[in-house]
């Protein structure tokens, strides 16, 4: 693995799920790999659960680790070429990327969509920028259009729900929910599990169906196969595992649609499930977009998800220190 962008660029997922589930049973069993190298964490945006994780997985491996955040600790970061650099912005991506380069074996980077210009974040233009100019593998932390290390803890969190549950069905249905928020929220949680889900129903491993109000359609490309269902009730029954996100229009780009408080996810809903398991990205907003009742509940696995967050950061960076 050169980097790690997309799923497209893991060459075998089943693997890359079993190295996260082997590296949380012997945390440093690959600590060698790491010894003398260092990983710099980029940031556009906030974070909580992916420096956490990622500065401890990398750390796991023996790496040092720098994290920075783009407009405090450093100048602003210039992505366009051919610019004449008369605003705010005071150093280019050409230069800072090659200079984190020579200082770094490895570089995540995290950078949201803003939401204005559909074209231009789909585009991915500060990931590819570093990729293009940095001259070491870079990390997605989360992008514009997708955060695939939390898809990838998304994955290890329901293979050992599978493995622990006999009784869950081989093929086990999961279901991805638009959830109601007061304000326009990327695509990116959305995008990925959905591209991520759209690979383990191609291999037979689920069911796949999202569900949301119409007009919250995502991409084509995301929604791959999957069955879309825009009556939650429908979508939710028989469900094993139910993925609640919230999403702005792809269509009508970054706008909020419906604000529809029916689409909150309560215990109502997992009794419509197969007893079924809750999941989200985290943060969440209690009781606008989860009850509190579902998320304390036992059939809550937002805390385990968030902990395999460790894991799947392993699993990429020992991926790509393989390839040093």
């Amino acid at each position: 693995m050169t980097n790690f962008l997309s799923l497209a660029d893991v060459a075998d997922l089943d693997a890359l799920i079993r190295s996260g589930i082997d590296a949380k049973a012997n945390p440093f069993a690959d600590q060698h790999l790491g010894k003398n190298k260092t990983i710099g964490l980029i940031f556009f945006n906030s974070s909580l659960r992916t420096r956490i994780s990622t500065q401890k997985a990398a750390q796991n491996l023996g790496m040092n680790v720098i994290t920075m955040n783009v407009g405090q600790d450093s100048w602003g970061l210039e992505m366009e070429d051919g610019v004449i650099m008369n605003s705010d912005k005071a150093e280019h991506v050409r230069e800072a990327a090659a200079v984190i380069g020579r200082y770094c074996n490895i570089i995540g980077i995290r950078a949201f969509a803003e939401l204005k210009d559909r074209a231009k974040d789909y585009q991915e233009q500060v990931m590819h920028q570093f990729a293009r100019y940095a001259g070491v593998p870079i990390v997605n932390l989360e992008s514009a259009t997708r955060h695939p290390l939390q898809s990838l803890a998304d994955c290890i969190t329901i293979e050992e729900v599978k493995q622990s549950n006999p009784s869950l069905p081989a093929k086990p249905k999961v279901v991805l929910t638009w959830l109601p928020h007061f304000k326009p929220l990327p695509q990116a949680v959305a995008n990925s599990f959905s591209e991520w889900m759209n690979a383990r129903a191609k291999a037979g491993d689920v069911e796949f169906v999202v569900t949301h109000p119409e007009g919250y359609e995502l991409a084509p490309e995301f929604v791959g196969n999957a069955r879309v269902i825009y009556n939650q009730d429908e979508a939710f029954e028989g469900a094993d595992f139910i993925y609640g996100k919230n999403w702005s229009s792809y269509t009508h780009y970054g706008q909020v649609l419906t604000q529809d408080p029916s689409w909150a996810v309560t215990m109502n809903d997992i009794r419509l499930s197969n007893h079924g398991k809750f999941m989200h990205c985290l943060p969440v907003r209690r009781n606008l977009k989860v009850s509190d009742e579902v998320l304390d509940s036992p059939h809550s696995l937002v805390i385990e998800q968030a902990a395999n967050r460790e894991w799947s950061a392993q699993a990429v960076l020992k991926e790509i220190l393989l390839t040093l």
